[in-house]
């Protein structure tokens, strides 16, 4: 009867895996989109020295729909279309890009942006300069940059690969990623809040019927599969139990001695 429980307890574990190997968050998940929103305006708002004009930034579609289409790739680059604005975005004129890939026990989006962020401990505001990598970091703070569209893939077992895109774009060469003359706030002509300018025209948000070309999966029929796929094997795992314990029983019941050792 041990052998019986033993083959029912490795059922479990591998059939638990598969559903775990799924629940990476999709870009509709509002959980995932508030957390991507939060945790970059986290940052944006504690900027050091204070910026005079630091806009909010708010969730886009399209944006998270050309972050899905490039994590799909599963390759640690940067997406090579973002110089051809229009393949990666219906209405912006440039588009910035970050991107994160680790172990999926690690994953989270706090974890991930927090990396970024970290590396404002390699820029000196004053010279513009970095010493070390501090692009992530200045990508996130970038003040002009108000709409950000995130998304994560499972690329193996193991690893996911996250990418955010940002619009209006930042890094531009020779630039500081935000101004700072006075108080926070100073120079924003429309609400602050937490140090942030904020406007709710600006930062409302729009629908996309709209995928990139290059996309080797539209999201659409993506989203349907990993749901499909998900319902699935939450009904498969109960039936697929009840099956091994059956034929494990109905061995046992046949071969009672099979399972006795000497």
């Amino acid at each position: 009867m041990g052998s019986v429980l033993e083959m029912l307890l490795w059922a479990w574990i591998i059939l638990d895996s598969r559903v775990r190997s799924v629940l990476v968050p999709e870009i509709t998940d509002g959980e995932f989109i508030n957390e991507c929103v939060r945790e970059h305006n986290r940052a944006r708002s504690s900027v050091s020295p204070p910026a005079s004009n630091m806009l909010y930034m708010s969730w886009d579609a399209g944006l998270a729909i050309t972050a899905k289409a490039w994590a799909r790739h599963c390759v640690f680059k940067h997406n090579v279309y973002l110089e051809d604005v229009r393949r990666v975005h219906p209405t912006f004129s440039s588009v910035g890009e970050n991107i994160w890939m680790g172990s999926q026990s690690l994953f989270n989006v706090t974890f991930a942006v927090k990396r970024w962020v970290d590396e404002k401990a390699n820029y000196n505001y004053q010279s513009r300069t970095c010493t070390d990598v501090c692009g992530h970091y200045t990508q996130v703070v970038w003040e002009s940059s108000y709409k950000v569209g995130c998304a994560a893939q499972l690329c193996t077992e193991k690893n996911v690969l996250f990418v955010c895109n940002y619009a209006e774009g930042g890094n531009i060469r020779g630039q500081q990623p935000y101004k700072s003359q006075g108080t926070a706030c100073s120079e924003c002509k429309d609400t602050c809040v937490d140090n942030l300018c904020c406007n709710k025209k600006r930062d409302s948000q729009k629908r996309y019927s709209w995928t990139p070309d290059w996309d080797p999966a539209p999201v659409a029929s993506s989203q349907l599969s990993d749901s499909h796929h998900f319902v699935t094997i939450l009904v498969a795992r109960p039936i697929a139990l009840i099956f091994t314990f059956i034929t494990a029983y109905a061995v046992h019941y046949c071969y009672p001695d099979i399972f006795c050792y000497e």
